[in-house]
């Protein structure tokens, strides 16, 4: 169990830091050994919250899904002090019953993507971190129990992600239909992946903007269908935000249950002394808690 006050980042389109409320806005550059993150980094104030956000394709919309730095970004949010990530996304739903304007807390992933690079740990230093259960679900529940009554949100669901930035073909949606997932999308894995390995607690808001091309009413997806649903949805994401915000700051105990933000410690294998120290030092805000708690072992 681990005792905190929650720092929150949200990764999302370039219009939920425009929620009303935030004060002491600033925004931060970052560097990292990864690279550069998608954009500057928004600081903020919500009431006593601590909130970051960082436009995962960039202020203007110009990165496309295969080519977002995932690594440098949840980099720059741990070094920054966040401890806890929501992920705000457009989705296609695969299933009759995800109607375009529905919200999906995902619970699951299947990973198609291929040519990402989705590991802090690439280099002599090796750790296996868990990921059968992906999410966290102190924040997805708390992300529930924010919600309006007139909002279509529900927990659980797989979401298959892949490359990008085309759509589907018509047999590939058949097919990730048939193996069951939810929704589809472009832009979670590997986030979710490295926000493990970064011990950040990490809950995903799906938000879903067409059928998919499975769907008989939905053979070709555009992207003005898309864009039109994600402008209804962008005012009910920032009011669920908010919520959320209120809901988080009115919690009377921060201790939060859940094994991720140690998790490094039943994960990673190699020996810290036979790791070369400019790896250490690349990962020093990703390895800080655990080399901490090695030497208060000791």
């Amino acid at each position: 169990m681990i005792k905190f006050k929650p720092t929150l980042g949200i990764i999302g389109g370039s219009g939920l830091y425009k929620l009303k409320g935030l004060t002491n806005q600033k925004w931060v550059s970052t560097i990292t050994p990864f690279g550069k993150p998608s954009d500057k980094i928004l600081k903020a104030k919500y009431k006593s919250l601590d909130v970051m956000f960082l436009p995962r394709h960039g202020s203007n919309h110009n990165i496309s899904p295969n080519k977002i730095n995932y690594r440098a970004n949840i980099y720059s949010l741990k070094k920054l002090g966040v401890t806890d990530i929501i992920s705000v996304s457009a989705v296609g739903s695969l299933k009759k019953n995800h109607k375009p304007g529905d919200f999906i807390l995902v619970d699951q992933y299947i990973d198609r993507t291929l040519n990402r690079e989705r590991t802090f740990f690439d280099n002599d230093l090796v750790a296996h971190v868990s990921m059968a259960d992906p999410i966290s679900r102190d924040l997805v529940k708390i992300i529930y129990d924010s919600r309006n009554i007139k909002q279509k949100v529900k927990i659980g669901g797989t979401y298959i992600a892949i490359d990008g930035p085309q759509f589907s073909t018509y047999a590939e949606s058949l097919l990730f239909k048939s193996w069951g997932c939810d929704v589809i999308g472009m832009t979670n894995m590997p986030e979710a992946r490295l926000v493990r390995e970064a011990e950040i607690g990490y809950a995903s808001i799906s938000m879903v903007t067409d059928y998919d091309c499975w769907h008989k009413s939905h053979s070709d997806v555009t992207v003005e269908q898309v864009l039109e649903v994600m402008s209804n949805n962008n005012n009910k994401v920032q009011f669920l935000l908010k919520s959320f915000f209120d809901r988080v700051i009115k919690l009377k105990s921060w201790n939060w249950k859940n094994y991720i933000y140690d998790n490094l410690n039943a994960s990673i294998i190699t020996n810290l002394n036979n790791v070369d120290k400019k790896t250490i030092r690349n990962l020093g805000p990703i390895l800080k808690r655990f080399i901490n708690a090695k030497k208060s072992s000791i």
